[in-house]
């Protein structure tokens, strides 16, 4: 019974890095070939690729709306845009765009009225939200990703 409970506990705590390698090394750089070189394929689609002020690129469910896109954030990544915004850009379909991006943390109205649209099928509460005003995007209207 001890060796069961022994096993059980080290393979929970190798599942994190299992997941890290796996995403980190094997989905992510094979969905981010994909985009750069089917960018008329299904899943480009569905899916941007975002280079984060870190320099980090990672492929993301993401809704477009005019001068806004909209991701949802599964992982921490988002960290990297708590407060007024950051530079990054976004490749979606083949097209490289600058953009100003934040994590929204301050309008759960706002979240989930995003989310309706972006992940209509998720759990409620699950993700945070993140927000690109593309560079020559409009200020904001309603439609376009204001509160």
């Amino acid at each position: 019974m001890l060796r069961i409970g022994i096993a059980v506990v080290v393979v929970v705590a190798c599942l994190p890095v299992a997941v890290w390698l796996y995403f980190g090394q094997i989905a992510n750089p094979r969905i981010t070939r994909e985009l750069e070189t089917d960018p008329d394929g299904e899943r480009a689609r569905k899916v941007m690729l975002v280079s984060l002020p870190s320099g980090r690129r990672l492929p993301v469910n993401y809704l477009r709306k005019g001068g806004m896109v909209y991701a949802g954030a599964d992982g921490r990544w988002w960290k990297e845009l708590v407060g007024e915004g950051f530079d990054v850009e976004v490749l979606i379909r083949g097209e490289r765009l600058p953009g100003r991006a934040r994590a929204v943390l301050d309008d759960p109205a706002y979240t989930a009225r995003i989310f309706q649209e972006l992940r209509p099928n998720a759990i409620e509460g699950f993700g945070t939200l993140v927000e690109i005003r593309l560079a020559g995007g409009p200020a904001g209207a309603e439609g376009e990703g204001a509160p």
